[in-house]
């Protein structure tokens, strides 16, 4: 894809009313290229070998296959195409397996058309894009005073060496300290040390946080 190709994209909803409007909405838009469409995961694995989509819009609960078993399936790929989650539902657990999973974006349904392309063009270029509404609801159970911080307002220099993206891309992944150093042949007081030498730098408490500020700040 060139800056000048338009964005294909895959739209994944069981619910054939949404998914016509979304696909509808976004050929209006003619700021992308709907490729495809899939009423479940598993048709939208099989759409994927053939269309060859830029971006994935996925729903999460979906029969045969639901979207979190599309993400780990993905995962298992060779460069797979980024998944931009489009859902109904705000669960805060399945908002975090969705990113651990390997989701780029997090949106709920109720997102304007130009957010939405917004966040596919986001994406489609690397980067991840979460609702406000979605990191703030996290942060509010996780019991953190004041507003989410606005993109602007956060620290865009964070100085990681390598081991401590590495470290990182496994948090996000929902790894154990053990299972960190099991995977970087590590000892576990040294990726402990890693854990909290990353959390710093981040300037949180703990690893959801770590998880929410790192897609923020494009870090993973």
């Amino acid at each position: 894809m060139t800056a000048a190709d338009p964005i294909r994209v895959l739209v994944v909803d069981d619910q054939t009313i949404v998914r016509d409007g979304i696909v509808g909405l976004l050929r209006l838009s003619g700021r992308v290229d709907v490729i495809g469409a899939a009423s479940d995961g598993r048709k939208a694995l099989e759409a994927l070998e053939i269309e060859r989509p830029d971006v994935i819009l996925l729903d999460l609960r979906m029969p045969v296959l639901d979207g979190i078993a599309v993400l780990h399936e993905l995962a298992q790929r060779t460069d797979p195409p980024p998944c931009l989650v489009l859902t109904t539902f705000q669960d805060d657990e399945q908002v975090l397996q969705a990113l651990r999973a390997g989701a780029r974006g997090y949106l709920l349904k109720d997102v304007s058309l130009d957010d939405l392309i917004v966040a596919v063009e986001t994406v489609a270029s690397g980067g991840s894009m979460v609702a406000s509404s979605v990191t703030q609801r996290l942060l509010d159970r996780l019991g953190t005073p004041g507003p989410v911080a606005a993109p602007a307002d956060l620290p865009v220099h964070i100085e990681l060496t390598t081991r401590e993206r590495e470290v990182l891309r496994m948090l996000v992944g929902g790894f154990s300290n053990k299972e960190i150093a099991s995977a970087m042949h590590l000892a576990p007081g040294t990726v402990k040390n890693h854990v909290s030498t990353v959390l710093a730098k981040l300037g949180v408490r703990d690893r959801t946080r770590a998880v929410l500020r790192a897609l923020e700040l494009d870090l993973v």
